[in-house]
């Protein structure tokens, strides 16, 4: 799975209050959540990022509480992909059972601008800055969790293989 898009560079400690708002969470309809996404932190974030666009940020993101909803607002907002220094454990595995792929790679952090232009090989773990011309590796997931991304999700990777 290959994803390229922009980069969209945020700090340390995006707790998935600011990444959904608590207010916004009595309509959990995909498109109320995306519409929402990391308003708090960046108000205009949803009208200037296209389709694809990445979010980089830097230590522990998506701290906080263990709500779904944080990685279903990300990826419904159209964010193709999550690189940062190091996730919270359950924004984490959330993020996997919903088929959002997230990196950790302290070197694309530290190498990646905002407005940078990124793919991100997801099997091979390859990040590539297209602005710079730099790479940098990731460790890539294991086979099975690929699977899950892939597919969409557990949802979907438990109905297809029903």
């Amino acid at each position: 799975m290959d994803i390229q898009g922009k980069a969209w560079k945020y700090g340390s400690d995006i707790d998935t209050d600011v990444i959904i708002p608590a207010r916004y969470l009595n309509d959990s309809s995909l498109e109320h959540l995306a519409a929402h996404c990391l308003e708090d932190l960046d108000e205009e974030f949803v009208d200037k990022m296209d389709e694809g666009d990445l979010i980089v940020a830097e230590d522990n993101f998506g701290c906080g509480s263990s709500r779904e909803h944080a990685p279903l607002a990300i990826k419904a907002a159209g964010v193709s992909c999550v690189i940062a220094n190091s996730f919270a454990r359950i924004f984490y595995r959330n993020s996997i059972n919903i088929g959002l792929p997230i990196m950790e790679c302290p070197e694309a952090v530290a190498g990646i601008d905002e407005g940078d232009e990124v793919e991100v090989d997801v099997e091979t773990g390859t990040i590539t800055n297209v602005t710079k011309d730099e790479e940098y590796q990731a460790e890539p997931f294991p086979e099975f969790m690929q699977e899950l991304i892939s597919t969409g999700g557990l949802i979907s990777y438990v109905n297809k293989t029903v």
